[in-house]
């Protein structure tokens, strides 16, 4: 079974205390997908603690992806805008 980066911040996400929140940061990063492909992303997202502190292990690209794993649509998402 391949690794599956979403999964992975659903499982750090259920241990944190309410108040996390998502930020959209607007640089350029890129990820290699499962079959070894660099996918290029104008933006990514990154999880924050209710402290304002960066949560280890929790920057993505997609963020329909992790909303499906959290059994959420995207629009239902909050998202801090630089």
């Amino acid at each position: 079974m391949a690794f599956n980066h979403y999964a992975k911040i659903k499982q750090i996400l259920a241990t944190q205390p309410s108040g996390w929140y998502i930020r959209r940061i607007d640089q350029p990063t890129s990820a290699r997908n499962f079959r070894g492909e660099t996918i290029d992303y104008p933006h990514y997202y990154r999880i924050y603690s209710a402290d304002n502190q960066p949560i280890k292990y929790c920057k993505f690209q997609k963020l329909d992806k992790l909303a499906s794993i959290l059994g959420k649509t995207a629009e239902e998402m909050i998202v801090i805008t630089d």
